[in-house]
C-alpha cells in the first residue's frame, strides 16, 4: 500500500522525507488514521527540523487531545506497522509524485461534485476549472538552486545557446532586443493618445502572421472588426479608405494571396473594457487549444491599463499603483505559464502627452508597471516627425540588452495602411549616438517579410 510506504519512508529515510515533505498534504491520505500520523510527522519536522523515529512519534500520538481512545489505539497500531523499506529512492520519489497527482485530482473532482450538488455553500461552479487546473499542476520540483561552481558548465552552455525569439520586421527593434522578443516576457509600449500604440501592435501582429507565427490579439479598446480592418490594411497593402471601396472578388483574391504565403494564424478576441484579466485570458487560451487546436506563439493585449486584476478588486481600498502593478504581474505570470511573449501598451501621464522626450516617470497610473516589464519602449510623435511620416522610439527599460545602445531611433509610419517601416540610415543621423553605430545585434533578413500587393 503506497500510504504505508510513504509514511514508513518519512520515518526511516530523512533524505527522501526532505524532498517530498513540501509537496505532501494530509488530505492526500484516505483514512483518518493515516492523516493524523502524517500530521504528527509534519508537526515534528516543523518544530525540530528533523524527522521523528517510532518512539518519538508514539509519544506525540499519546499527547493528542482531540481523538478518543479507540482512535489512539488505531494510531499506535499504525505507527507500529511502519517498517524500513528496501526500495530505490528514485522509484520511491516517482511513486510518491504519482500518488500526490492522483489524490489531488480525486479530491478536486470530489469537491467539484459537492459544488454541483450545492453541498458547498462557499464555492460556485465557476471555481471548478480552477480546482481541476491546480490539481493537474501538481508535480515535484527537485531543483533547489544553482551551484555557482559545480554548475559552471551548464551555465556556459546557457550563454552560448541560441534563444528562441519572435523577430520584428523592423531592423532597429531587432537590434535592441538581440533578434526579437524572447518567450516568458512582458513587453510594453508607452505612448500618448493617438500616437500609435494600437497601430504598432496591429503592425507587429500582421508581421508575425507573415512570418508564420500564431498570433492571439486580445482587444478591450476597439472592436474585433476594427482590429481586423487595420490588419487587413497592413497585410493587403491597401489604405483603410480603399479597403471600404474594394470589390468582394478583389478582396478575396488578396486574402488568398496572404493565405498562400504564410502558415501563421491570427485570432482576435474582444472583451468589454475593464471586464477581463489574466484568468479570462487563461480560460481563452485553454479553449482555443481544445476547440481550435490553436496555440499562440505571441500574445498582444490592447491594452494593459484597461484589464482587470484577477487577484484584487478595483476600488476595494486599492490604489492605482498596486492595482496596475498586479495586472502587470499577472500578465507576466501568464507569459511564463504559457511560454510566450506578451506585448501590451500603456498611456502617458498628462504632462507626458505633450513631452518630446518621454521617461519612465511619464507612465500613467502606476510606476509598478515599468518595474515589472522586461522591455519598455516609448513612441513619440512631434509635429516635425509627423510631417516626415516618422515616429521616434526611445528605450526606457531593456532586460535583453544594454538600453544605452540605440537609445533613440526613428521608424517610418504609413498611417493609411497601418504600417511601420525602416527608414533610410540618413534619417537616423541626428537621433542615434556614436555608440549606436557599432555593429551590434543580428542583421535582419527582410526577405522573410515580403510585402503583399
Amino acid at each position: 500500500m503506497i500510504e504505508t510506504l510513504i509514511l514508513s519512508s518519512l520515518v526511516y529515510n530523512e533524505g527522501y522525507g526532505r524532498k517530498v515533505m513540501p509537496f505532501l498534504k494530509s488530505e492526500y491520505f484516505q483514512t483518518k488514521t493515516d492523516k493524523i500520523v502524517f500530521e504528527l510527522i509534519d508537526k515534528y519536522v516543523d518544530l525540530f527540523n528533523s524527522f521523528p523515529n517510532l518512539t518519538s512519534l508514539g509519544i506525540e500520538a499519546e499527547r493528542l487531545t482531540d481523538v478518543n481512545e479507540d482512535e489512539i489505539k488505531q494510531i499506535r497500531l499504525r505507527i507500529e506497522e511502519l517498517q524500513q523499506q528496501e526500495v530505490g529512492e528514485d522509484w520511491l520519489l516517482s511513486q510518491t509524485e504519482q500518488f500526490c497527482k492522483d489524490r489531488a485530482i480525486f479530491n478536486a473532482i470530489s469537491q467539484s461534485i459537492k459544488i454541483l450538488d450545492n453541498k458547498n455553500s462557499n464555492a460556485t461552479p465557476n471555481q471548478i476549472p480552477v480546482l481541476l487546473e491546480q490539481a493537474l499542476a501538481v508535480s515535484f520540483d527537485s531543483h533547489i538552486g544553482h551551484d555557482f561552481i559545480d554548475d559552471a558548465d551548464g551555465r556556459y552552455d546557457y550563454y552560448h545557446k541560441r534563444e528562441t525569439r519572435i523577430p520584428f520586421d523592423i531592423e532597429y527593434l531587432n537590434k535592441i532586443t538581440k533578434g526579437g522578443l524572447p518567450k516568458k516576457s512582458l513587453n510594453i509600449v508607452l505612448a500618448g493618445t493617438g500616437v500609435g500604440k494600437s497601430l504598432f501592435m496591429c503592425h507587429c501582429a500582421a508581421a508575425h502572421v507573415t512570418l508564420g507565427k500564431n498570433v492571439l490579439y486580445i482587444t478591450m479598446e476597439m472592436a474585433e472588426e476594427r482590429i481586423a480592418e487595420r490588419v487587413d490594411a497592413n497585410l493587403l497593402n491597401t489604405s483603410l479608405e480603399d479597403l471600404h471601396l474594394m470589390p468582394r472578388d478583389v478582396f478575396h483574391k488578396k486574402i488568398d494571396a496572404v493565405r498562400s504565403q504564410t502558415l501563421g494564424k491570427l485570432i482576435i478576441k474582444e472583451y468589454p473594457t475593464a471586464s477581463a484579466g489574466s484568468a479570462n485570458f487563461r480560460h481563452l487560451l485553454n479553449e482555443l487549444k481544445l476547440k481550435k487546436k490553436f496555440v499562440p506563439d505571441i500574445i498582444y493585449v490592447d491594452y494593459l491599463n484597461i484589464c482587470t486584476s484577477s487577484r484584487l478588486k478595483q476600488g476595494a481600498n486599492v490604489n492605482s499603483y498596486t492595482y496596475v502593478k498586479a495586472i502587470a504581474e499577472e500578465l507576466r505570470g501568464l507569459a511564463v505559464e504559457f511560454n510566450v511573449p506578451i506585448v501590451s501598451a500603456t498611456q502617458t501621464t498628462r504632462s507626458g502627452f505633450t513631452s518630446s522626450d518621454l521617461g519612465l516617470e511619464d507612465t500613467s497610473e502606476s510606476f509598478g508597471l515599468p518595474a515589472t516589464a522586461d522591455l519598455m519602449i516609448a513612441m513619440i510623435a512631434t509635429e516635425e516627425l509627423q510631417d516626415l511620416n516618422q515616429v521616434l522610439f526611445k528605450q526606457l527599460k531593456n532586460r535583453y540588452a544594454d538600453p544605452s545602445y540605440l537609445r533613440r531611433f526613428v521608424v517610418g509610419v504609413d498611417r493609411s495602411k497601418m504600417r511601420l517601416y525602416d527608414v533610410e540610415q540618413s534619417a537616423q543621423t541626428d537621433v542615434v549616438n556614436d555608440k549606436s553605430q557599432q555593429n551590434q545585434g543580428p542583421k535582419f533578413d527582410k526577405e522573410a517579410f515580403k510585402q503583399f500587393t
